[in-house]
């Protein structure tokens, strides 16, 4: 039985024929060019790019997995939304550089600064990133919340759960093969304001449910409003030794997120992923020049401000509405027989404030909302996967192609990459949470890719043997750690010999494993490339610090104003603010 209403049917029927009408209107006015297709023909403004940048990050993870974390952890996964002023380094350090190359693909980005060797290893290393994180993630999120808004829906043998993920894999498919990199810019544009005000909804009505913020605090133990985790937990005695068990435990197995990773190691994740993958960086591309692809970054490092309020708190409602047993049935869904929060069943906390706090009507926005940021995402990951294999890979094999043989290539690709993406569907089944996941996998592919790109563009000397040894060293460490960790995920009472290597490796808390790839690649690149040959700094100008033109700088000067310095400075003090305000 669907918890809809009819009204809330019809606000819905309404997002998606605004979306429809989006993508017909782009598709008239497209240029049927490659440029045309993956990039906007280059002419998208700050706003566009900004909310697009926004939508493509808050998808599915954010809306079933952060608030499920919310519920389990508290506000110990702000740390990741805080990263607003990784847009920053985006915006002042990177699009500099992007822009002056034109490049279509941060791997092509690479082959300028390195070879097009380098180029082919983070492409390959892109295209599995995307289909074990985004693509896989956001079809099993639509699966997640169609199966808590139509619970007996049941079509061909399948259940609510898989027809929600197929229903969202076409509609988004279908909207992101038509229209092209400006129908999603300019879907994600409407859907931010859908997806902003919709969860802003829930937290305001799920807050009146409650009692207010006061009442809140008053339920939740201080402990979940606390960003600054112990490296482990409370009550237990560390120690350096392989060991879990009651009263003792390895610092290192410590997953409950400790401060030293949450200060350390999600930086570097977040650098990675602001500012050097394709899926995010291709939205700054589209801009015409610097100033409207720096004022996109800032604009989208203040929308990043927000999913602390509208994802993490409503988790964090949910579960003080379970405890306090002021929402009937959240209690015995959520807490289990020793009193603590079902970590599977969190996952549902979202879904389950839309279904019984919000009022008819309210709840269909909201639902625009989930839909919004579930097929932002996919739509992101779908045309970032068609540029990369299309751009890095088709044309560099076919050189002289025709523009329209390019973008029919392109979606072919992305066909092949949702069907690989569903069938990694159980392994996520099978881990600890929706977010939990994510930032594992990226924790795990990132570190190589952040080093490469960061050291490249700080120190002229590195050079492409170094880029190569760092980023294939890293993703052996990287596949490795997956492989290791796979097997207990997917199958049901797998587990390691206590004390076995591998049970180490396994339990190794994966912000810490990822801080070893991080060191490892660093070691590599620079020892690599200093016993071998500079680079030719010729050919490399432009795309380093210290190979800039007097030209280069004076563009880059002449593009930003005192008011964009201000602006991020204000995104500067919003996230102290925030870190101060979250300490238990």
């Amino acid at each position: 039985m669907s918890i809809l209403h009819p009204i809330d049917w019809i606000v819905i029927a309404a997002y998606f024929g605004l979306i429809l009408g989006i993508v017909l209107w782009v598709m008239k006015k497209q240029k049927k060019t490659s440029d045309g297709y993956f990039l906007a023909g280059r002419e998208l403004g700050w706003f566009i790019i900004g909310a697009s940048i926004f939508a493509s990050n808050i998808g599915s993870e954010h809306l079933v997995g952060l608030a499920s974390s919310g519920a389990t952890d508290g506000v110990a996964m702000a740390h990741y939304e805080l990263h607003a002023w990784c847009l920053l380094v985006l915006g002042w350090v990177m699009v500099p550089f992007y822009m002056r190359s034109r490049v279509f693909t941060m791997p092509e980005f690479l082959e300028r600064r390195f070879s097009p060797t380098s180029r082919t290893v983070l492409s390959v290393i892109s295209l599995v990133a995307y289909i074990l994180t985004k693509i896989a993630v956001g079809i099993f999120a639509g699966g997640i919340v169609f199966s808590v808004l139509l619970p007996d829906l049941n079509l061909w043998g399948l259940d609510s759960f898989w027809v929600g993920s197929f229903l969202v894999v076409v509609i988004t498919g279908l909207y992101t093969i038509a229209g092209g990199m400006k129908a999603v810019a300019y879907t994600e544009a409407i859907q931010t304001v859908i997806l902003i005000i919709g969860s802003a909804l829930v937290t305001f009505f799920g807050l009146q449910a409650l009692g207010g913020w006061s009442e809140l605090r008053a339920i939740v133990p201080s402990d979940m409003f606390n960003l600054w985790k112990p490296i482990v937990p409370a009550g237990m005695e560390s120690t350096w030794a392989p060991i879990r068990e009651p009263g003792v435990m390895a610092w290192y197995f410590n997953d409950n997120y400790p401060w030293i990773g949450m200060l350390i190691c999600a930086p570097v994740i977040g650098l990675w992923y602001w500012c050097t993958d394709q899926y995010i960086v291709q939205r700054v591309l589209t801009a015409p020049n610097e100033t409207e692809a720096r004022r996109g970054s800032i604009a989208a490092a203040f929308f990043k401000l927000l999913p602390v309020f509208i994802f993490i708190i409503p988790g964090i409602i949910c579960y003080a509405l379970a405890i306090s047993g002021k929402m009937p049935g959240f209690n015995e869904l959520l807490i289990g027989a020793d009193g603590k929060i079902i970590r599977d069943n969190a996952q549902q906390a979202f879904p389950l404030m839309v279904a019984n706090v919000l009022p008819i009507g309210i709840r269909g926005i909201v639902v625009a909302g989930l839909l919004a940021a579930l097929m932002s995402s996919l739509a992101g990951a779908f045309n970032a996967c068609a540029t990369l294999f299309t751009i890095d890979f088709y044309q560099r094999l076919k050189p002289g192609i025709s523009q329209e043989r390019l973008v029919w290539v392109g979606r072919i690709a992305t066909g092949v990459m949702v069907i690989i993406g569903l069938l990694w569907i159980p392994v996520i089944r099978g881990g600890r949470g929706l977010y939990d996941y994510l930032q594992g996998m990226q924790s795990y592919l990132a570190p190589p890719i952040f080093v490469v790109f960061f050291f490249g563009v700080f120190n002229k000397r590195l050079n492409a043997k170094g880029c190569l040894w760092a980023l294939t060293t890293g993703f052996i460490l990287g596949l490795f750690r997956l492989a290791v960790d796979t097997p207990v995920k997917l199958m049901k009472g797998f587990q390691y010999d206590t004390g076995s290597f591998l049970w180490i490796v396994n339990n190794i808390f994966f912000q810490y494993y990822s801080m070893i790839i991080l060191v490892v690649s660093a070691i590599v690149m620079v020892v690599v490339s200093y016993m071998s040959e500079a680079p030719d700094y010729q050919k490399i100008s432009g795309l380093t610090y210290a190979t800039k033109t007097e030209e280069d700088k004076r563009k880059t000067r002449a593009s930003w104003t005192t008011s964009d310095v201000v602006l991020s400075g204000l995104v500067v003090v919003l996230i102290l603010a925030a870190y101060l305000y979250f300490v238990g």
